[in-house]
């Protein structure tokens, strides 16, 4: 029951009881004319399951000890340089998996972000029968399992393209293969949600289609562009499954590849340091693309024009 207010109305009430602490967390959580509180504990648990886990990694990586399971202490610097022989800046291994797993999300954001653009803007002014095929094929590497992605890139570099030996260059291939498909979607909702009008304007002014392409649509693409770089560092810095399948060994295996590699033995706390590394790198891309798509589209949101929110035009994306 309700007042008119639109707050729960508990039954005791009526008869002058007082309420249980329970009915009242009960009237809290289901009062289905406020807010959606139940909503909001599930989210939040949610969040904390997700990621306390993290946490408690990454606190380990700050143990004084060597031990990943017992904590012996606060260390700020020991696992990260301080140790001689076995922190991540003095662990030769270590390091070179950082460095194989920059090299890779780096080469794959300036081979995907441009392809992904591109196909972008072919896709979206692409009409016809073929066009949703098209669509679907490239929407293909997102709703297939990483794993039979990771087994086919396989197989194709083993017996299709057999000049290719695993390695960094197959690897860098697989990342840009699962890749293209989130560039694709990012810029193309852009597309959507911009319009033609401003394409339409740029060519009733006389300017041709690259001026238009050049002038027009790319400073309008500008935050979905830069949106993509960053989401293709965030998705090829911590993939594992692509570049196990692909690697040729010790000498191309990326960070994930290494941890996954030394948790099967006794590890020491620096494997947990190295994973605190990627997590920060992988939020800071994540963040970094947050505040710079709202500041470029700081003068669309005060305006009210189309295309303020990447979210809302991600809805744009048609098959």
């Amino acid at each position: 029951m309700t007042n008119v207010t639109g707050t729960a109305t508990l039954p005791n009430a009526k008869r002058g009881v007082q309420p249980t602490a329970t009915q009242k967390f009960r009237s809290w959580l289901f009062n289905p004319w406020g807010t959606p509180r139940s909503l909001m504990v599930i989210t939040w648990l949610y969040i904390l399951i997700s990621i306390v886990p993290v946490i408690v990694a990454i606190q380990f990586s700050f143990n004084d000890g060597r031990s990943v399971t017992t904590w012996q202490g606060f260390n700020l610097t020991k696992w990260y340089y301080s140790d001689p022989a076995h922190s991540v800046w003095t662990d030769p291994t270590l390091i070179q998996a950082l460095m194989q797993s920059l090299k890779l999300a780096g080469l794959d954001m300036l081979i995907a972000t441009p392809l992904g653009v591109l196909l972008a803007l072919g896709l979206a002014r692409w009409r016809g029968y073929l066009a949703s095929a098209s669509n679907f094929i490239m929407l293909f590497p997102l709703v297939t399992p990483e794993l039979m992605m990771g087994v086919a890139l396989s197989m194709v570099f083993l017996y299709l393209y057999d000049f290719i030996t695993p390695g960094t260059t197959a690897q860098v291939l697989g990342h840009v293969t699962f890749s293209l498909s989130y560039v694709v979607v990012i810029v193309r909702g852009r597309l959507f949600s911009i319009g033609k009008q401003y394409e339409e304007a740029a060519a009733d002014l006389g300017a041709t289609p690259f001026q238009t392409l050049y002038l027009v649509v790319f400073p309008l693409l500008s935050p979905a562009i830069f949106s993509s770089l960053m989401m293709v560092f965030a998705i090829s810095i911590d993939d594992f499954v692509i570049s196990q399948w692909l690697s040729c060994g010790a000498d191309c295996d990326t960070v994930p590849i290494r941890i996954y590699n030394s948790t099967r033995a006794a590890p020491f706390p620096s494997i947990n340091a190295l994973a605190a590394i990627l997590v920060a790198m992988t939020l800071a891309a994540i963040g970094i693309a947050f505040l710079v798509q709202r500041w470029m589209t700081r003068g669309e949101r005060k305006a009210g024009a189309p295309g303020g929110s990447m979210t809302q035009a991600m809805g744009g994306f048609d098959m």
